[in-house]
């Protein structure tokens, strides 16, 4: 049964954890880097794995023999190199040169959208709301990030290379602290 109430909860929640808004400048350096983001293929392969995880999340984990704490200590170790590329202005995640446009999967699809925070706080919504309510939450958070990677453009050049310069470094610091913080708190508990 559709709740608005926790409609807004689980979107606000999944807003704080995707914060699409704190990863434009990752976005802009996809950018500049690609040409252009494929702001439809990123937020499509970023659907599939959000509505994958939250029917199969707990399952494929088992399979592997895995738990949460293990696949977001994973998500964090990528998150911290995502960061260091922007905090030191170096690549360290190489594209295959023979699939064009992969930034949309790695890193934006996943980990910046659809990344281990997101899919853990998935399997956390479903002990406390209805499946329909948490899929109608993950489609207002994807509508949201399809229309800020649609305007990465605009975006850029509203912020300038200077400016874009230093939001870099900025998040790229608070994205390791995210990177650190989901760390810690999975592997000493």
């Amino acid at each position: 049964m559709i709740n608005l109430k926790e409609i807004l909860s689980v979107s606000l929640i999944l807003f704080s954890v995707i914060d699409i808004l704190g990863s434009i400048p990752v976005v802009i350096s996809i950018l500049k880097r690609e040409g252009r983001i494929q702001a439809e293929k990123a937020t499509i392969i970023s659907a599939l794995l959000m509505v994958a995880f939250l029917y199969l999340g707990q399952s494929i984990l088992n399979l592997f023999g895995l738990d949460v704490a293990s696949f977001a200590v994973a998500g964090a170790i990528v998150i911290f190199i995502v960061a260091m590329e922007m905090i030191l202005g170096i690549t360290l995640i190489k594209d295959d040169p023979d699939v064009k446009g992969s930034s949309s999967i790695v890193p934006l699809a996943f980990p910046l959208i659809a990344g281990a925070g997101t899919l853990t706080t998935i399997l956390s919504l479903k002990v406390v709301y209805t499946e329909l309510n948490i899929l109608i939450g993950i489609l207002v958070n994807l509508v949201l990030v399809y229309i800020v990677l649609r305007s990465s453009s605009w975006l850029q050049r509203l912020i300038g290379k200077s400016g874009f310069a230093v939001l870099r470094r900025v998040f790229g610091v608070i994205l390791l602290a995210i990177g650190v913080k989901i760390f810690k708190s999975n592997v000493f508990v």
